[in-house]
Order: C-alpha cells, then structure tokens, then sequence
C-alpha cells in the first residue's frame, strides 16, 4: 500500500463508526423515548368533505 498518514479519520474508521452508532442511537431512542400518545378517532362524519378542491378532483377522476 501507500506509506502516506492521514490526518483525518479513514474510509474503515468511518464505517466502523458507523455500524455501532446506528444500533446505539436505536437502543438510546428505545429506552429514553416518551410513550407516544394517539389522536382520538373522529366520531362525526367520515365522508369527504365537499369542496371545491373535492369536486375539481372528482370531476377530472371520471372516466
């Protein structure tokens, strides 16, 4: 190979860096996270809504 020295970090340290990192940050996200809490279902109307925007997109859907 190449007598040459870098001064940064090379190609191998990154990748090793890289393959314990992202399990770590994984693992850190798994244990420190806050239960997340879901949004109530709606309860009133469930059909689309009548808009300009919905008929436009209606009428140019017709076949």
């Amino acid at each position: 190979m190449s007598d040459k020295t870098e001064d940064g970090a090379s190609r191998r340290d990154f990748l090793k860096l890289a393959s314990v990192s992202a399990p770590a940050a994984i693992a850190a996200a798994a244990v420190g996270g806050t239960a997340a809490q879901a949004d109530e279902a709606p309860t009133g109307e469930t059909r689309i809504q009548d808009t300009a925007h919905t008929r436009a997109y209606l009428d140019s859907a017709r076949f």
